[in-house]
Order: structure tokens, then C-alpha cells, then sequence
């Protein structure tokens, strides 16, 4: 009860603070490119409940097609995607889904099916025993992971085989923790992550 009321409130309380820069933003992407402001994305929820996750559209309205991962210069990408993706701005409107519920300020990060069918059927059981949320431990360790995976000569196969099961492992590590005073050290380490991006 304390998480749901601690997410409520924070969630409102940036949505209210943050709602001109959420206006200008939108704005600017709607100028930069033709195309709605926000994408929305199925995800997989608590006990494996499908959801829409929101974001600041940062691809080429139409190019709906093509790999799921966007990694490295992906051509999609627009101008406003770039730095909206380098300071992970893009992920703002999520706390309107934190504010109804679907998500939380602090948990797994949401999949798409397709990926959460590559978990271990024990795995899956326990990362989505929680609400997902807008950040974590492997939100944090893997802050770069577009560009990681850039490198990569076959993004998804490295994503598959490297990055998600090291993901796995820290989503375990939240539920097996969790707590109040857990969440509120992971949104320090988030933002002061923020900080150091260039």
C-alpha cells in the first residue's frame, strides 16, 4: 500500500510539475516529423497482463515495420528521437501509466511478448509476480544498452543471449528485495545516472 501511494503521489506531482515541458516536448516532436506526439507498445504486465506502455514517439511515424530492438544510428530514429533517447525523455509519459496503475515508479522493466516467452518458466513467474516499472537495477546498469547492442553483428541475437539474461538476474534480485527504502536508493541511482549521460 505505501509503494501504490508513494507512486500516486510522485507520479501526479510530475506529471503537474512536468506538464509544460511534456507540452513542448510533444510540440517539437510533432514539428520535427509528421506523426503523433505519443507510441504506445503492448507489454506484459503483473501475472502476465497485457498493457500499453506510453512514450514520446522518437521513430518515423511511418516506419512501423523492422526489428523490435532500436539500436546504435538506427535510420528510424528522428532528430528529436535522438536526444529525446539520450536522455531517456522519451519514457516521461510513463507516469501516466504509473498513475493508473499498469505501472510502477520502480520494477522490471516491461517486456514485449515475444520477449518475456524467452524467459524460464520459474524466471517469468517470479519477475512478474510485481508491476513492472520505469526503472530498476537494469535500467541503470544497462543505460546504454542501445549502443551496446549497436555494436553487435546481430542486435536481437546479442539482446537473446547476453543482455537479457543478465537482466533476468537483476529483475530477481528487485523482487527478492524490494522495499520501500530499495525503491527510493534506485530512483537516486537513476538520476543521478540521468546526470552523467552526455
Amino acid at each position: 500500500m505505501t509503494k501504490r501511494l508513494f507512486d500516486i503521489a510522485v507520479a501526479a506531482l510530475g506529471i503537474a510539475a512536468l506538464a509544460p515541458i511534456l507540452l513542448l516536448l510533444a510540440c517539437w516532436i510533432r514539428l520535427d516529423s509528421p506523426g503523433p506526439a505519443l507510441y504506445r507498445q503492448q507489454r506484459v504486465g503483473r501475472h502476465g497482463t497485457l498493457f500499453w506502455i506510453y512514450k514520446f514517439r522518437t521513430m518515423r511515424h511511418a516506419c512501423r515495420d523492422g526489428p523490435l530492438l532500436t539500436v546504435g544510428l538506427d535510420e528510424r530514429i528522428t532528430r528529436a528521437g535522438r536526444l529525446l533517447r539520450a536522455y531517456k525523455l522519451d519514457e516521461l509519459p510513463q507516469l501516466f501509466n504509473v498513475l493508473v496503475g499498469s505501472m510502477s515508479l520502480v520494477g522490471p522493466r516491461p517486456e514485449v511478448p515475444r520477449y518475456v516467452a524467452c524467459y524460464p518458466e520459474s524466471v517469468r513467474r517470479e519477475v512478474l509476480s510485481v508491476a513492472p516499472g520505469i526503472t530498476d537495477w537494469a535500467s541503470i546498469a544497462y543505460s546504454q544498452e542501445n549502443a551496446i547492442l549497436g555494436e553487435a553483428d546481430d542486435p536481437e541475437q546479442a539482446y537473446l543471449d547476453e543482455v537479457l539474461p543478465a537482466k533476468l538476474v537483476l529483475y530477481q534480485r528487485y523482487v527478492r528485495e524490494h522495499s520501500f527504502l530499495l525503491d527510493l536508493r534506485i530512483i537516486g541511482g537513476t538520476l543521478a545516472a540521468l546526470v552523467r549521460m552526455p
